[in-house]
């Protein structure tokens, strides 16, 4: 349900200005294109037909968290940063709170920051926009 909540909170709030993508492939290198939950990407006139997203397309990647925490944190995220993925946003639904990771370097995020229910949050490509981590998490 967190993964469709936040699909239309992002489409209703961001649609003018980004495309989200839902479980779908960002290419990372050759060798690898997992399927974050949700992507934020640059706008394209194909929507990416033509081309999957690469790191250079992506604002923010979002992986909802419950029973795969550990491979999220430990496999997905560095990954992520290996391959310049400028934000990382791990929804922890266990311990209900957002898990930001930026600022990637081939050894990991030099940034990683959690916040809790009542704390602000902005992705940093479209730092004008600013949202609760209770509209993240939901109820």
């Amino acid at each position: 349900a967190c993964v469709k909540r936040l699909n239309k909170f992002f489409f209703l709030r961001l649609a003018q200005t980004i495309t989200v993508g839902i479980q779908d492939s960002v290419r990372l290198n050759n060798t690898s294109e997992p399927q974050p939950d949700i992507s934020l990407l640059q706008r394209k006139p194909d929507f990416y037909e033509t081309q999957q997203p690469q790191p250079e397309n992506v604002f923010l990647l979002i992986e909802v968290s419950d029973t795969t925490i550990k491979y999220d944190r430990e496999v997905k995220v560095p990954l992520y940063a290996e391959n310049n993925i400028v934000e990382v946003w791990l929804v922890n639904l266990t311990e209900k709170c957002l898990e930001v990771y930026r600022q990637p370097t081939a050894n990991g995020y030099e940034i990683v920051q959690t916040f809790q229910r009542g704390e602000n949050v902005t992705i940093q490509a479209l730092s004008h926009v600013t949202f609760t981590v209770d509209e993240i998490l939901g109820n």
